[in-house]
């Protein structure tokens, strides 16, 4: 497979999961077609236009309709809405040709094996030899789709199953078919995690693989027992979210995004292929549920699913289902005892324990949900995976879970499970029996530093061998003389090739003090002989800001001495950051606010995930960007122009001001580039976020090996009070025309003070210091102000921005 590189590709059904694999294909700069059905009829509009069901226009309408609705779609599909125009639509009657152009061929037409094996049989029909085909199929069998194609079209033919969605799901399961080339699955295994950033797991071809196998199978269990044990939805949702591992969708939430009706067609697919009653049994769904589904109460697309929102006196009320009379009532709270300790455990195993040993309903249902689904996980392991591995990667990849279910059996306690098994009258699967007999009473161990899990095929432990290219920080940190320096909120850990990594870790990445003072000692000590810097965290999010709470009590106790001090210090270590003597890399990920984007602003490169969410956006909190926040935006609108004195700054400029004072987020990194928060010549992206903190290391070694010198502290040239004047009456336009608040008007005010260099006469050139000291002037003199203070208190009570 030497040199062979998908650079065009074609997505065969325009359904949800075709448009918006196409829409991930256009993320990465992919170009494709779009293929869907011919329409049959002509809608009103087309017959007004005068057109008929032989326009191309007609032709191509169901395809383009999905191309505009994945503009609209939220959470967006598209990094960039722009990139829109790099999938084609067309059909599957006029376009078929078009597939000997492309490199990969992705069926996503609808679930019946029927329907898909007349698609392959046109697709070998326009097949170039060599062109990679696979399908998407959530759990129709691989095999028996092609089985009437050719063996040498076989040969470039396997499962590729993404989850909903693709841009934001990390999973993508490789399945196989008989007589798939290694060659091609190899290829395919690296390009989808490198090029399309996922994790890939590989699966057997059984029915829904392997996530949906387990994953639907708890579903369907959790929702009887559910209606058996006469709970809520609310209170299913509050024992089986964060308290069990599971993201706070939990079970039913998860549901309506998803749509109940694939999870029943999940259900009954296993019903309709599975080969023993008490599987097919287990699948088995209340009555209820098929009234749901009948009366098309589906979830979040038709508006009302076990959950419902409505306009109320007070906005917008969530509403829950009360499946015993199929009407909606307003969510009920709900509390545990066994619940509430579970907030006090450090890890998400200690949290499962906790709930598990709890003496309330509660920890009753939380283990009835987990003994059938940890029993079953062990009972299908071999039957649709090659080992446990695969199976825990795809529960939490494609379900979002913490653990996985052999990493839950191990959280637990293999023994103590099996003996509450025992206890329960219920039999240990014999994989687990087996593994007992030997003497093993884990799944995973750890042995010299490297991770070991049970190999089912051979009943002996098999080194996990590390994933290419991904980096954990937390693993380094065990191994001896790794960790440089440390502190509660940050640590320096030496990652190997003379590079170190400046790890944020304080409480939601907060930055303070402590912070502060690890970024200054970060670029002294990689200045005594390293090759360079990464800056990174492997917490949920990079950073979020400032430590608000920190600053809050400042302002509240009028230690205004004090609080500037404080932002003295962290522009301090920002600056020692840029003029480092050796090359820093930034690699954030997540939520990369304020301080957090600050931070970013002054490394040499930044090297952000493609999920990442950056901005500031502290006028929400009543303050402005005081870390060079402002300053950096100032002369990143300016750089490229300011030395022509012919150019007028002052519509650059305006754009920096306006997405600072509007606290614009970018909603990727790949959007970070439009609003100015990233350089297009300097800075690029890592798409699969588990390796961006690898990529930013090479980064700093390049930039190394190209004999690195940092930059030359310069001036900025500055529009001054005329510049001020305008972007003070573009805000008073804004409030006249009641868009913003009279309150934001002056926060506005303030943050064109800074933005304009002050009190100046227009095209003065002013240092870098000039504008810290305006920022930290305003930051100090916004502290003070009542109306700050509660927008403050506010954020910190509701994690919501208040609009006073």
């Amino acid at each position: 497979m030497a040199g062979r590189k998908i650079r065009k590709a074609a997505v065969l059904g325009a359904g949800t999961m075709g448009a918006a694999i196409a829409a991930h294909l256009a993320n990465v700069g992919i170009p494709s077609y779009l293929l869907d059905i011919v329409p049959k009829e002509l809608t009103e509009e087309e017959k007004t236009a005068g057109l008929t069901l032989e326009d191309r226009k007609v032709r191509n309408r169901l395809a383009q309709q999905s191309i505009e609705n994945l503009k609209k779609m939220r959470p967006a599909p598209f990094y960039d809405s722009d990139d829109a125009k790099l999938i084609t639509p067309g059909n599957l009657e006029d376009d078929l040709p078009k597939l000997s152009e492309v490199d990969w061929i992705i069926e996503a037409v609808v679930e019946n094996l029927d329907i898909k094996k007349r698609v392959f049989a046109n697709i070998e029909e326009n097949w170039k030899e060599g062109t990679i085909v696979s399908t998407n199929t959530s759990g129709i069998s691989v095999n028996r789709m092609v089985e009437d194609c050719s063996e040498n079209f076989r040969r470039y033919f396997l499962g590729t199953h993404f989850f909903n969605p693709p841009r934001y799901m990390k999973l993508l399961e490789i399945i196989p078919c008989k007589d798939s080339d290694p060659e091609v699955l190899r290829f395919m295994e690296h390009f989808c995690e490198i090029t399309l950033g996922k994790g890939v797991v590989y699966g057997k071809d059984t029915p829904n693989f392997i996530a949906n196998r387990i994953g639907v199978y708890g579903m369907a269990v959790t929702t009887r027992l559910m209606a058996e044990e006469e709970l809520s939805v609310e209170e299913v949702d509050a024992i089986t979210g964060p308290a069990m591992g599971r993201p706070k969708s939990a079970s039913f939430r998860t549901m309506d995004m998803v749509g109940l009706d694939v999870f029943l067609h999940v259900a009954k697919n296993v019903q309709d292929r599975g080969e023993e009653e008490w599987e097919k049994k287990a699948f088995d769904v209340p009555a209820f549920v098929q009234d749901m589904f009948e009366q098309k109460m589906l979830g979040e697309k038709t508006k009302a699913g076990f959950y419902k929102a409505e306009k109320g006196p007070e906005g917008k009320e969530i509403l829950a289902l009360d499946y015993t009379t199929m009407e909606y009532r307003p969510r009920q709270k709900t509390k545990f005892p066994s619940l509430d300790a579970t907030r006090d455990a450090a890890t998400v195993g200690e949290r499962i324990n906790v709930l598990l040993q709890g003496k309330d309903k509660a920890a009753d249902f939380a283990w009835k949900c987990l003994k059938p689904l940890l029993t079953y996980s062990a009972v299908k392991a071999e039957e649709i995976a090659d080992d446990i591995v695969a199976i825990d990667r795809a529960m939490r990849w494609g379900f979002n879970w913490d653990l996985g279910p052999f990493e839950i059996w191990d959280a637990i306690g293999v023994k103590e499970a099996t003996e509450r098994l025992e206890s329960d009258g219920e039999s240990v699967p014999p994989l687990v029996q087996e593994m007992l007999d030997k003497g093993f009473i884990s799944f995973y161990k750890k042995e010299n530093g490297r991770t070991h899990y049970y190999d089912f095929k051979v009943g002996e432990y098999a080194e996990l061998q590390p994933r290419p290219g991904v980096i954990i920080l937390s693993d380094l940190k065990k191994e001896e003389n790794r960790v440089v320096k440390s502190t509660s909120g940050a640590s320096l850990v030496d990652i190997g090739d003379g590079v170190l990594c400046l790890e944020i870790h304080s409480p939601r990445q907060a930055i303070g003090p402590d912070v502060y003072a690890m970024i200054s000692r970060s670029a002294e000590e990689v200045e005594k002989g390293y090759e360079g810097l990464v800056i990174a965290s492997q917490e949920r999010n990079f950073s979020v800001g400032a430590n608000l709470m920190m600053v809050l009590m400042e302002a509240q106790a009028e230690e205004w001495d004090e609080l500037d001090l404080v932002v003295q210090q962290f522009q301090r270590s920002l600056m020692r950051l840029k003029y480092c003597e050796r090359p820093v890399v930034v690699a954030p990920h997540g939520m990369t606010l304020g301080g957090g984007y600050e931070i970013c602003a002054h490394g040499h490169r930044i090297r952000p995930a493609a999920e990442t969410y950056m901005g500031l956006v502290e006028v929400g909190v009543g303050v402005i960007p005081a870390g060079g926040g402002c300053k950096e935006m100032v002369l990143r609108s300016v750089e490229n122009v300011q030395d022509n004195p012919n150019i007028d700054l002052l519509p650059f400029v305006q754009k920096a001001f306006e997405t600072v004072a509007m606290a614009r987020v970018a909603t990727s990194a790949k959007e970070a580039f439009k609003h100015g928060y990233m350089r297009p010549a300097a800075d690029s992206i890592t798409i699969n976020g588990d390796r961006h903190i690898y990529e930013a290391k090479n980064v700093v070694l390049a930039m190394a090996r190209e004999g690195f010198a940092p930059p030359k502290p310069g001036k900025i040239r500055v529009i001054g009070e005329p510049g001020l004047a305008a972007l003070k009456m573009g805000i008073y336009f804004m409030k006249e025309g009641n868009y913003i608040s009279e309150y934001d008007a002056y926060l506005g005010e303030q943050l064109a003070y800074i933005f304009s260099g002050g009190p100046l006469p227009p095209n003065t050139w002013v240092e870098e210091q000039h504008l810290l000291n305006l920022e930290r002037e305003v930051f100090v003199r916004l502290c003070s102000q009542r109306k700050t203070q509660e927008r403050m208190v506010h954020m910190l009570q509701t994690g919501k921005p208040l609009r006073n």
